[in-house]
């Protein structure tokens, strides 16, 4: 009798990748990324496990935007405290903080429950070519995006 396979802490292999944001969509980006810290693209993928890898985001201050959505695009954040709302359009988070835009859209496609989170926390994302991960010695992962 054959057995579906399903994968546990025991017997999960991660990697790193790195993935470089230049001249990518930011969406069509993180999809594939989420993707990957999700381990959706090996075949040993387990709904309730986290099969995922490691990915390193570098060039994130070179990922961009289609259409009118530098201006357009906002980013919504509460303080906690009555009228504590705060609006940063998607051209201004660029300018400041580019990892943050990165996070943002992937941390929308992963799950929303702690297996979310704990896929969350393999990703590093950063807005030079520069990053600390270099023992880790990461593949290249290429997307055939634009």
């Amino acid at each position: 009798m054959k057995t579906t396979f399903m994968a546990n802490a025991a017997n999960i292999e991660r990697k790193w990748y790195v993935v470089d944001a230049a001249g990518q969509t930011v969406g069509r980006l993180a999809a594939e990324v989420a993707k990957v810290l999700r381990g959706k693209n090996k075949p040993t993928f387990t709904p309730h496990v986290d099969t995922g890898d490691f990915v390193i985001v570098i060039n994130a201050e070179k990922a961009v935007f289609t259409g009118k959505k530098l201006t357009d695009k906002m980013y919504f954040r509460h303080s906690g405290y009555p009228g504590g709302t705060t609006f940063t359009a998607a051209g201004k988070l660029m300018e400041n903080a580019p990892e943050k835009v990165i996070e943002k859209a992937v941390r929308g496609m992963l799950p929303k429950n702690r297996l979310g989170a704990q896929m969350y926390r393999k990703l590093n994302v950063y807005a030079g070519s520069e990053h600390p991960h270099a023992a880790q010695k990461p593949e290249v992962l290429a997307f055939d995006i634009r």
